[in-house]
């Protein structure tokens, strides 16, 4: 199985995604960006490896010089993409995919992921694999091993925070990082922001211990050692490190909708301005009210980091992101990124000395429920038009599939970018009423 979208490439290994195959990506990708220098790395996948090397070798090939990280998170290559001469870059990972997918992440000159046109031209391009010749003079490939030490860097240099003030506090922190492309990065940002870490798959080998999503279901070890060693807070990221979930320190999941609230209320306390936020259909309420209650606004876009993105370059939005704990801030660069999330979620916690789960109480309070149907032999616009005359007291929004929204809930159905399903999530006050949401749209489907 493969799936295209506006977030790349995913594909079985064993079938659609192999480094024979990946071959058409890298000449595709020549072609659609300036000449110049590239960025490339990769999450832990063992299956990554042959991957990587299999394109960085045609581009060398085709006369590119390629700057190849390593094992690091997504978010570092697109940091080294905005404060390099690098003309773009890409990502083998399969995200939150199982084990046994890849996938392929694509790097714009200006750091950003390929616009929808952009990843229709590439894959244009792909189909038709057009032989392309030797180049007069091959490339290279130049080894960088500071790459997340320079992205670090970055973010404890940011001016919406206050180091001083968090590494004081000395925090005691979990980082789960399911021995993903973060294992290295989050200790090494935890430590810089001066916290005690205790390391939890923190090696970068593949072997994901849990569910790669940092679901709530998927973090009972987390929690159990964040209890166990009398943490401040525990920290959880994908194999690509983009997205960060967070424990307080009873051990309890936040749900990753809080990610981007607790990081958006610690700035708007210390940046003491108003702001327009840009979110994605699928986010919770909390940021919205939180917005409303401090003269601020928030917009939404589609679903999918470049239309988050797009959206704050067309409103000229400082702070924006997606409900599954994607933080993105212009300063550091234009992509979700755990490094960024963890400093400033780290941020609020030192603006006061209350625990995080009293922080926490003090947001407005929203319960999201997320399900999702197979597609399998199933026609997703015929699923929507079965919902459209569904809720008659609600407003509609046709902007990625379709969403219900009234004052205090909400219910979206749209089909994934990156898997064969469409998702169904609802929010409301309270999870029996997101679950009613929910099963509303399954009855009806």
């Amino acid at each position: 199985m493969l799936i295209r979208s506006i977030s790349g490439v995913r594909g079985l290994t064993k079938t659609h995604l192999t480094p024979a195959s990946s071959i058409a990506y890298a000449r595709a990708l020549h072609q659609l960006l300036p000449k110049g220098v590239l960025m490339a790395g990769q999450d832990s996948r063992p299956s990554g490896e042959e991957i990587i090397h299999a394109m960085m070798n045609e581009l060398i090939r085709l006369g590119r010089t390629v700057i190849f990280c390593g094992i690091v998170p997504t978010p570092t290559i697109q940091f080294m993409v905005h404060n390099t001469e690098a003309v773009g870059g890409f990502i083998v990972t399969a995200s939150h995919n199982p084990i046994e997918w890849n996938g392929l992440k694509f790097v714009r000159e200006d750091s950003t992921f390929f616009h929808p046109n952009e990843c229709e031209k590439l894959f244009d391009m792909v189909d038709t694999n057009k032989e392309l010749a030797d180049a007069k003079e091959h490339g290279m490939i130049w080894p960088e091993q500071n790459a997340i030490q320079k992205h670090v860097i970055s973010c404890v240099s940011l001016k919406c925070i206050d180091l001083n003030r968090i590494q004081r506090h000395h925090f005691k922190v979990v980082i789960d990082a399911v021995n993903g492309g973060g294992a290295y990065a989050l200790p090494a940002m935890l430590e810089s922001l001066g916290c005690d870490v205790i390391e939890l798959n923190c090696e970068p080998d593949g072997n994901f211990t849990r569910g790669t999503e940092p679901l709530p279901e998927h973090l009972k070890d987390l929690s159990s050692a964040v209890i166990s060693h009398g943490a401040d807070a525990g920290f959880a990221v994908d194999p690509d490190a983009d997205r960060l979930a967070v424990v307080n320190e009873r051990g309890e999941p936040l749900g990753e909708e809080y990610t981007l609230v607790l990081s958006a209320d610690g700035y708007l306390n210390d940046v003491g301005k108003s702001e327009k936020f840009v979110v994605n259909l699928s986010t919770s309420l909390a940021l919205e009210k939180l917005a409303e209650s401090k003269s601020c606004s928030v917009i939404r876009s589609a679903v999918g980091e470049i239309n988050v993105v797009n959206k704050m370059n067309e409103v000229g939005s400082n702070l924006g992101g997606e409900g599954n704990g994607g933080v993105i801030l212009r300063e550091c660069h234009l992509g979700r990124d755990s490094l960024v999330a963890v400093t400033m979620v780290l941020n609020r916690m030192s603006q006061s000395k209350a625990a995080l789960s009293e922080i926490h109480k003090l947001l407005p309070q929203f319960e999201i429920v997320k399900d999702k149907v197979n597609l399998e032999g199933i026609n997703p616009d015929e699923l929507i038009k079965k919902v459209s005359g569904l809720f008659k007291d609600a407003e509609i929004n046709n902007l990625d599939g379709i969403k219900f929204t009234w004052n205090n809930k909400w219910v979206h159905l749209r089909k994934s970018n990156t898997e064969p399903i469409m998702r169904i999530y609802a929010e409301a006050p309270n999870k029996n009423d997101a679950q009613k949401l929910v099963q509303s749209i399954q009855s009806c489907i």
